[in-house]
């Protein structure tokens, strides 16, 4: 009995500990639902735009990230054909409002980007981690202190997700090495 007890929470503790590390949504799981305030004040319901269509959700970690915004030019540039096939864009960030206006200025971005300011909407997804000590202390090295930037040091995996109008999720790309981002024209197949 004793036996049994120990393994179970051997067990429990792992599996509370493997929470703690980012993990990609899988397709055909349903996407967590959010509402959150974009850039220009609007609110966005997840559930309310995959009533009226797909969306085309976006992970990225900040406007000092010259991955981030060559990515969301390239998202950008593509809205056209998101727009033909009946696909909305929206970015989430731990970015505060002002630095989503920097990335707003070097991206000419027009979709909706939401600051999560709580992490609540990346955790949800699955998306937050915690930089280690030692790459805080590279990026203070290069002038980044994301501490005093956005108050905390968690990122998101820079994942992109298709979610279809039944909520259900119908394309994945989520890779922790942030310069790998998904194809354009994978997503656009995926639509």
């Amino acid at each position: 009995m004793n036996k049994l007890i120990t393994i179970i929470l051997i067990m429990s503790f792992f599996s509370t500990f493997a929470q703690d590390k980012p993990f990609a949504l899988k397709v055909g799981d349903n996407a967590p639902n959010f509402v959150g305030k974009d850039h220009n004040g609007k609110m966005i319901s997840l559930k309310e735009l995959t009533e009226k269509g797909k969306v085309v959700l976006m992970f990225y970690r900040g406007a000092w990230c010259p991955y981030c915004n060559k990515y969301m030019s390239q998202l950008e540039q593509a809205l056209p054909e998101f727009s033909a096939k009946n696909a909305k864009v929206i970015a989430i960030t731990p970015e505060p409002e002002e630095s989503i206006s920097k990335a707003v200025e070097k991206t000419k971005s027009t979709f909706s980007i939401i600051y999560d300011k709580d992490r609540k909407i990346m955790k949800d997804w699955k998306v937050a981690y915690s930089m280690s000590d030692d790459m805080q202390t590279k990026y203070k090295g290069y002038g980044l202190d994301l501490e005093k930037k956005q108050g905390d040091w968690i990122l998101p995996v820079p994942a992109t997700y298709v979610i279809g109008q039944d909520g259900k999720i119908e394309f994945v790309h989520f890779d922790e090495n942030y310069q790998q981002r998904a194809n354009i024209e994978n997503i656009l197949k995926s639509l």
